[in-house]
């Protein structure tokens, strides 16, 4: 076993090589730990893949490949919440926001939050401090997308760590170990496909939204949260029945997946002073922040009714 960081990595070297898995622990006696089974497809490069990325492995891309046979709607949902990504942090630049924490990033890639800050920043006819941390529980991810921003960043302003949404203090903790982000000036939380997957604690029981508020209450007065959600209020069964589909194939793989109720998803920003248009499907927030790398996706798509989505300012 190998200690370092409050880390610990955890080899069982009995098993066969075809079955190995890494066990991460973030320090937390009240987390299961992080399981990143390498011969089990991962929901980061899955992701990564559907966006037309290159961080995947021919097991992720076998598996996205069935998914998208079955439920091509995925592409597009896919598409739709980097689509919102991209809208929000422009806004959120327009606003005068310049640390911005994408928890959940998996690896940063085109159209990532760096990447999109990168874009805004080249349009300016000044130079601009901004700062980005990405935040991963996954050390594959984390790794990977160490390589991606050190290739882009000049002037370490990017940066990626891994920590877990379920110990928010130890979150926050380690992206201000970074040095990057004033803890007295208003930081952009970036909560974007994540809160999707089930975020359980040793005991099973689900926390996803009390860890969002725990992170919120640390945040600066002045904050932004911006959240995506898949949600299972459609009407159409077509979606219904690929959502439920859905759940069941990622069921097994280690990163389960659950759909929340609007009302649900609101929650999570109460207290929050809610950004026009308020809440909406992220097909329909604020188009005309879009910017000229976005990807596009197809006008009436069912698929735009299922992501709900929302950016809040903290008081």
């Amino acid at each position: 076993m190998t200690e370092r960081c409050g880390l610990f990595l955890r080899y069982p070297h009995c098993c066969p090589r075809s079955s190995r898995r890494l066990f991460v622990v973030l320090g937390s006696a009240h987390l299961p730990p992080v399981e990143v089974r390498l011969d089990s497809p991962s929901v980061a490069r899955v992701y990564d893949y559907c966006l037309g990325g290159t961080t995947n492995w021919a097991l992720d891309r076998t598996f996205a490949d069935r998914i998208l046979d079955e439920y091509p709607l995925v592409r597009r949902v896919a598409a739709i919440e980097r689509l919102y990504l991209n809208r929000v942090v422009r806004f959120l630049l327009d606003q005068g926001v310049r640390q911005f924490l994408d928890v959940g990033s998996g690896v940063p890639g085109k159209g990532s939050a760096p990447f999109v800050v990168d874009d805004w920043v080249d349009e300016q006819d000044h130079a601009v401090d901004t700062r980005v941390v990405c935040v991963d529980n996954d050390p594959l991810a984390v790794a990977y997308g160490k390589v991606a921003l050190d290739r882009r960043d000049q002037r370490g302003e990017r940066t990626i760590v891994q920590a877990d949404l379920r110990a928010p203090d130890a979150l926050w903790r380690t992206v201000r170990d970074t040095g990057l982000i004033d803890p007295d000036e208003p930081v952009a939380l970036l909560l974007i496909a994540v809160l999707h997957i089930q975020q359980k604690d040793a005991e099973g029981n689900e926390v996803a939204a009390p860890s969002v508020t725990r992170l919120r209450g640390l945040l600066p007065a002045g904050s932004y949260l911006a959240v995506s959600h898949a949600s299972d209020a459609s009407r159409s069964p077509a979606t219904m029945a690929a959502l439920e589909g859905l759940r069941q194939v990622y069921a097994g793989t280690g990163s389960d997946i659950t759909w929340r109720s609007r009302h649900e998803i609101e929650s999570m920003l109460d207290g929050c002073r809610m950004e026009a248009p308020g809440w909406t499907t992220a097909a329909a927030w604020r188009p005309e922040h879009t910017g000229l790398g976005a990807p596009l996706t197809p006008v009436g798509s069912p698929a735009g009714s299922v992501i709900w989505s929302g950016v809040g300012r903290k008081p």
